[in-house]
């Protein structure tokens, strides 16, 4: 039974990182499009009922300039106020890919390291798939769920697609 058990969880697995690697893809492309630059890599994560999105490598040259000047405070407020105008989109675009209803959503910037990390909230608990996907990528196959610079992909001109 317990082979059973772990072949459907196998399964459910791979459909869940199908999953993940195709929100992290569609997040670079969004970033890409709407911001003018993706991040170097894109992670996403499903737990309980949110979903967490880990971007590395993403300031502008601008951004960089403006930190170099100190001005961390003022490439977070633009940050946030394009996360803020943005909102409805991204929410879109993760309720289209993952079937579920979000209910918040919430973009945070670090700037050592240099991390954006992006939350989305549901209204109910994730399925078996993307939690087995999340736990398998962390305890097996770390690029379960990632989006990675120079893969390929005919719609990403530059910068990252799914491995």
């Amino acid at each position: 039974m317990s082979e059973i058990i772990d072949s459907q969880t196998a399964v459910e697995a791979e459909h869940g990182s199908d999953l993940l690697a195709r929100i992290s893809t569609e997040m670079v492309r969004a970033q890409k499009k709407y911001f003018g630059k993706g991040p170097e890599s894109a992670k996403s994560y499903m737990l309980d009922d949110f979903l967490l999105i880990v971007m590395r490598g993403s300031q502008t040259v601008a951004e960089k300039t403006m930190i170099e000047f100190g001005q961390e405070d003022q490439v977070r407020a633009f940050r946030q106020t394009f996360e803020n105008e943005m909102t409805s989109r991204l929410i879109g675009m993760v309720e289209e890919l993952t079937g579920r209803k979000v209910l918040g959503y919430q973009s945070q910037l670090l700037f050592e390291p240099e991390v954006v990390i992006e939350i989305f909230f549901f209204d109910e608990r994730a399925g078996t798939r993307a939690v087995a996907a999340t736990a398998m990528g962390q305890l097996q196959d770390h690029t379960i769920g990632e989006a990675r610079e120079g893969a390929h992909d005919d719609d990403v001109s530059e910068g990252i697609a799914a491995d």
